[in-house]
């Protein structure tokens, strides 16, 4: 399966790969491009990616939290010209219980924004262009945070620095 897309994201179809019997919970992450960043406002961006590289690692991090969690996981990410408001990432995982589900989603997207090679150019309204510094978006490895380590980052004071 390839992670990387070129074209829109479709959210139900990553729902229905996950989605059985014995799995009563499903939940979803997506993210989407807004019209601002630090104070500039932004009128689209450019994901590019090492894609081999990139390829590899989203299938170690679903892997990942398919075994930690024994969910089914569905990842997808886009590259290329996206417009505000667009679907940058999408992520739906299943697990027998909500607290699984909800557990392998924060991790898969907080790994990806933390160690898969994809970068993130910003097209600002005053003409200038800008790269998004990756260790600025970048979050601390999901169990290494204080409270529930399988909950992931329970940092609610810099929830806006995780921005797809």
């Amino acid at each position: 399966m390839s992670f990387l897309r070129d074209e829109p994201l479709d959210l139900s179809r990553l729902i229905v790969s996950v989605s059985a019997p014995e799995r009563g919970a499903v939940a979803c992450f997506v993210g989407t491009v807004r019209d601002h960043h630090e104070g500039k406002s932004v009128i689209r961006l450019e994901y590019s990616a090492y894609r081999p590289m990139a390829e590899v690692e989203c299938d170690r991090i679903v892997a990942e939290a398919r075994s930690r969690w024994d969910a089914d996981v569905a990842l997808e990410h886009r590259t290329g010209v996206l417009e505000i408001g667009e679907a940058a990432v999408a992520i739906a995982a299943a697990a027998p219980h909500r607290g699984a589900a909800f557990a392998a989603c924060r991790y898969v997207i907080e790994e990806v924004k933390r160690r898969v090679p994809i970068w993130k150019r910003e097209h600002y309204a005053d003409g200038t262009i800008g790269w998004v510094e990756p260790s600025q978006a970048r979050r601390p490895p999901v169990g290494q945070t204080a409270g529930d380590a399988s909950l992931g980052p329970v940092d609610s004071t810099s929830q806006d620095d995780w921005a797809v």
